[in-house]
């Protein structure tokens, strides 16, 4: 516990660090404020009861209440990731975005700014839907304009500036705060659900007399037992130890010693659960547009504890794994940085054996963690089907738990890396903090 307190204290003495977590701090207050203002147009005593469930609760969690609440930023930053996919893909498939890309600084400020561009277009779009489903549709009398017309477009530009809005908050967050601004704000919408879903757990638990200390407490061993086995697939690298050839500098002699590359298991992070969630989205959008589908096949796809949601879930995760795996970890680059550097690996020749060695190393390592993932993001719908409430079973694995370690883990590694800059200890009596610190082509993004 005194360490904790020497800890605290030495983050409060290094002014920049201290200015930087005041000025996320203030800014996820903004947003949390921001959350409780109501569309125009729309009396929220009309809208009660408007919990949602399946994957429209999932979108709520990520938005902290905001999209229940018919807030003008209901949509949050989930416009601005699917941006970032749609960029992301183009990046693979079309010659101009690859160029883009290769571009160096330049380039990732045209992508950005396209980006931005795809993120108001996305954002009108699904306005449309949210309003004529979230709130016209089921709350016909919670609408205060008489011209239909006059509202959606009323509608459709106050959420997409409240989605803007929140973007520029992340971007200010990621300048002039501490941690990813993209992720945080996500992060805190999450946070922000947890007291009601505890709570609503433990009173579903103790309504009866059928055993429910017992299952509370089987309860939070399984979830202990699930964050850890997650900060094990975030933190879990494979060393592949490198040699640098000894070499005579004047007097003295440099090189000679031995080091490692931290291949990550996990090295897309959180990004592929984000991204295989924003296209899991898109069945609801095409059913609250077009009601006639509700029957229709694409109701699986809507209903989280469905065996097709999930099959189709852990695809799209160990997919998007090894798709994202391959354009942030760069084979033959770290080959030509260590040839460069007289840094060889043992029993593998330099150049393109050594490229080849260590693509074949990441594909094998990032198989199982891809399967991992995969898991961890269905356990949400097991949990559904073990009768835990479903508000509660969203933190007991899946899309919030990956993101709450994995912010959580990088937000304290960029603390770490100014403790111990300033020569102070870590948050650690041993080892390191180990974070991400990809960041996709819009920018921001990386969670």
């Amino acid at each position: 516990m005194k360490k904790l307190f020497t800890t605290l204290s030495n983050i409060w003495k290094i002014q920049e660090l201290k200015e930087r977590i005041l000025y996320t701090l203030t800014i996820l207050v903004i947003y949390r404020i921001v959350c409780q203002v109501v569309l125009p147009g729309v009396d929220p005593s009309q809208i009660v009861n408007n919990e949602k469930t399946g994957i429209l609760g999932l979108l709520d969690m990520f938005a902290g209440g905001a999209f229940s609440k018919v807030s003008i930023v209901a949509l949050g930053v989930m416009p601005y990731i699917s941006a970032s996919i749609v960029v992301q893909l183009l990046g693979i498939a079309v010659p101009t975005f690859q160029k883009m890309q290769k571009e160096g600084e330049s380039g990732r400020k045209k992508l950005t700014q396209i980006t931005r561009y795809l993120t108001v277009a996305i954002t009108l779009v699904q306005s449309i839907g949210y309003v004529k489903t979230q709130i016209v549709s089921p709350h016909p009398t919670a609408v205060l304009i008489s011209s239909p017309t006059l509202f959606y477009v009323l509608s459709a530009f106050v959420l997409t500036a409240g989605t803007l809005f929140v973007m520029w908050l992340g971007e200010k967050i990621t300048d002039k705060g501490i941690g990813n601004g993209t992720s945080l704000i996500i992060m805190v919408g999450i946070i922000a659900r947890l007291p009601a879903a505890v709570t609503s757990e433990f009173s579903a638990l103790f309504a009866g007399n059928d055993g429910g200390l017992i299952r509370l407490v089987l309860e939070i061993v399984a979830l202990f037992a699930v964050i850890m086995f997650t900060i094990l697939i975030v933190q879990g690298v494979r060393k592949v130890p490198v040699q640098y050839a000894k070499r005579i500098v004047g007097n003295r002699q440099v090189g000679g010693v031995r080091q490692y590359i931290p291949l990550k298991v996990n090295a897309a992070g959180v990004m592929p659960i984000i991204f295989a969630q924003a296209l899991m989205f898109i069945p609801s959008a095409i059913i609250g547009m077009f009601p006639n589908l509700q029957s229709s096949w694409l109701h699986n796809y809507v209903d989280i504890t469905s065996v097709t949601y999930s099959a189709t879930f852990a695809f799209l995760i160990i997919a998007f794994t090894f798709f994202y795996t391959a354009i942030t970890v760069n084979p033959t680059q770290m080959s030509d940085d260590m040839k460069k550097n007289n840094g060889f690996i043992p029993g593998v020749k330099p150049g393109l054996a050594t490229s080849t060695f260590i693509d074949d190393v990441i594909s094998k390592i990032t198989f199982p963690g891809s399967l991992f993932l995969a898991i961890i993001a269905i356990l949400p719908s097991i949990a559904v089907k073990a009768n835990i409430n479903q508000e509660f079973a969203h933190f007991f694995g899946g899309t919030s738990l990956l993101i709450l370690v994995g912010v959580v883990l990088d937000t304290l590694q960029q603390i770490e890396s100014y403790l111990l800059m300033r020569h102070y200890d870590g948050l650690m009596k041993t080892g390191r903090v180990t974070g991400r610190t990809g960041i996709p082509a819009g920018g921001g993004a990386a969670l």
